[in-house]
């Protein structure tokens, strides 16, 4: 039976790469990805930004929130923030302006931070950045064009436990151990369908949302 789940979900890849409006999307959005990664200190903010709010919070509504603030996320005080998020609908807003507000110390390191091994990056962002756990550090690495690291939120997991790759764990919050363990069975997906964890991360949103965002 696990056999036979497993490879729904494989054909169901197999099957969207083939289409090619998907196939196409997916390959624009891996390059602009890409460009960001090689982008000024300001943009990586703005994306860093993006991921904090995103915790907890509907991603399609960060990405609103990130197009009407972009560079206000360095020009604006704690407090100022604070009410655009309010003002735009964010859920948390009082934390969230203080994570961003707090994260702007380390807009000098970001690029240094992005020319290092990806898994040190991302053990660096969630030590030093308030507010980013593993999903969240993920996923601002691979919005600026890491291709080996898993981005996994409940859409994920529940994807993956539905089709017995995974066991469902009992609490949305993973510990590091256990995020890693389910990031080594996503790579084990992504080599049986010829895809990098940044890539198939977007086919299984596709699958799970019928979106493809970022």
């Amino acid at each position: 039976m696990e056999k036979v789940k497993s490879m729904d979900l494989i054909k169901q890849i197999e099957k969207l790469k083939r289409n090619k409006t998907i196939y196409n999307i997916i390959n624009t959005r891996i390059k602009e990805f890409e460009h960001l990664g090689k982008s000024e200190n300001n943009k990586l903010f703005q994306e860093l930004s993006f991921c904090l709010m995103t915790a907890n919070f509907n991603a399609e509504r960060s990405i609103k929130i990130q197009n009407e603030i972009k560079n206000g996320f360095l020009a604006l005080t704690q407090k100022q923030l604070e009410n655009k998020l309010i003002k735009l609908g964010h859920r948390f807003p009082k934390t969230r302006a203080k994570y961003i507000f707090e994260a702007r110390k380390f807009l000098p390191f970001l690029e240094n931070v992005l020319e290092s091994n990806e898994f040190d990056a991302r053990d660096w962002l969630v030590k030093n950045i308030r507010g980013l756990g593993y999903k969240e550090a993920s996923h601002f690495l691979r919005n600026c064009g890491k291709k080996n690291l898993a981005i996994i939120d409940f859409h994920i997991v529940d994807l993956l436990s539905e089709n017995k790759l995974i066991t469902k764990p009992k609490t949305k919050s993973l510990t590091r151990n256990k995020y890693l363990e389910i990031e080594k069975e996503l790579q084990k997906l992504a080599n049986k369908v010829n895809l990098n964890l940044s890539e198939l991360d977007l086919y299984l949103w596709y699958i799970e949302t019928g979106k493809i965002l970022k």
